[in-house]
């Protein structure tokens, strides 16, 4: 999300009604539906973490305790047993 002067944005007959609403403070416009994107789309984040729950699921069948999967992924145990309790849900 990026940060634009509403001056030379909108026009000033525009501005001035807006300004009657919300004056120098900060206003977040949102995304029309049709350009709205799903959390993870733009960088991969939800394919990312996808594959690492996949390894950390594959480690925890391996052996690996909860314990050491959550060290080595900088995560807690508690976020591991989630991770576990998801992917046991999916089949």
């Amino acid at each position: 999300m990026g940060y634009k002067n509403a001056g030379s944005v909108f026009p000033a007959d525009l501005l001035e009604v807006i300004q009657q609403y919300i004056d120098g403070e900060y206003i977040y416009i949102p995304r029309k539906a049709e350009n709205k994107r799903r959390w993870g789309e733009v960088k991969n984040s939800c394919q990312y973490i996808q594959e690492r729950n996949e390894i950390i699921f594959s480690q925890y069948r391996n052996g690996i305790s909860v314990r050491d999967i959550a060290n080595c992924n900088y995560l807690s145990p508690k976020t591991i047993y989630k991770i576990l309790a998801d992917r046991k849900n999916q089949g």
